[in-house]
């Protein structure tokens, strides 16, 4: 089982593709196991490498007591980079995990771009609280899942919510888990230092987010040098599940624009 340690915490991922590829590694939502991924693993694993890890109080990684700090988050993010030797990485992160990501990239040289979905510049702009539910409650679990999705979705695809409900039960965090990775968010505002973050940015948002304000998603765009805002019509907090289709072709545009631009020396 493959781990990275920080200080006394080990911190579980699985890395799959070519390790000579460009490298995709994947941040994610505070409580939410690494099945999070799933859709945008599905779609680019082939040409790139991708990283998917279990945020310290989730999963397979340690959950030492919290509350947890951001700061906390980022040294276990830049510990699994080290430990898979990567030095020019592709942060994919989402709510919590964008604020993560964005940690990091302010932090180190070792990130490449930034993906940003349902990310907030400012800790009191999350209200996470209807997204927790008890792994051990199936039926909480689909409830949670009502401010997460957009009923459009909900209604379309029950085998998919249905599947979900399985993989929380199998992976997510419990509530102290929980609980000490939001107190990360507490005091986090990073308006004051966006500008010192000058990668290449896409920022997704779904329109209908209930637990993260699309207008919050805007202006961390636009506080962003390079930072660009992508609206997903219709679509709720998780909205990478809901149009990953489009959420891949933009990140895969976007890493390829990357290299063709270090290719070329722009």
């Amino acid at each position: 089982m493959p781990t990275a340690t920080n200080g006394d915490v080990s911190l579980y991922y699985e890395r799959d593709g070519d390790p000579d590829a460009e490298s995709i590694v994947f941040v994610p939502e505070a409580g939410l196991g690494g099945w999070l991924w799933g859709w945008q693993h599905a779609g680019l694993a082939g040409p790139f490498e991708t990283v998917v890890w279990d945020l310290r109080g989730t999963g397979r990684s340690d959950a030492p007591p919290g509350p947890y700090a951001l700061e906390d988050l980022v040294a276990d993010l830049e510990a699994v980079l080290s430990d898979c030797e990567i030095r020019n990485a592709h942060l994919v992160g989402c709510g919590l995990g964008g604020a993560v990501a964005l940690g990091v990239a302010r932090a180190t040289n070792r990130v490449e771009t930034l993906t940003l979905l349902a990310t907030a510049a400012r800790g009191d702009e999350y209200d996470l609280e209807s997204l927790f539910a008890p792994p051990d409650d199936r039926e909480a679990l689909r409830r949670s899942l009502e401010t997460a999705l957009s009923g459009d979705f909900r209604e379309a695809q029950p085998d998919v919510v249905s599947g979900i409900v399985d993989w929380r039960a199998d992976g997510d965090a419990d509530r102290n888990g929980w609980e000490a990775q939001v107190a990360a968010l507490e005091d986090f505002d990073a308006t004051d230092w966006l500008l010192e973050v000058t990668r290449p940015t896409l920022v997704f948002h779904g329109t209908d987010d209930e637990l993260v304000p699309p207008a919050a998603g805007r202006d961390l765009a636009d506080g962003l040098p390079r930072g660009e805002f992508v609206p997903l019509e219709g679509a709720g907090h998780l909205a990478l599940v809901e149009r990953s289709r489009t959420v891949n072709d933009r990140i895969a545009g976007l890493f390829e624009e990357r290299t063709d631009g270090n290719r070329t020396g722009r």
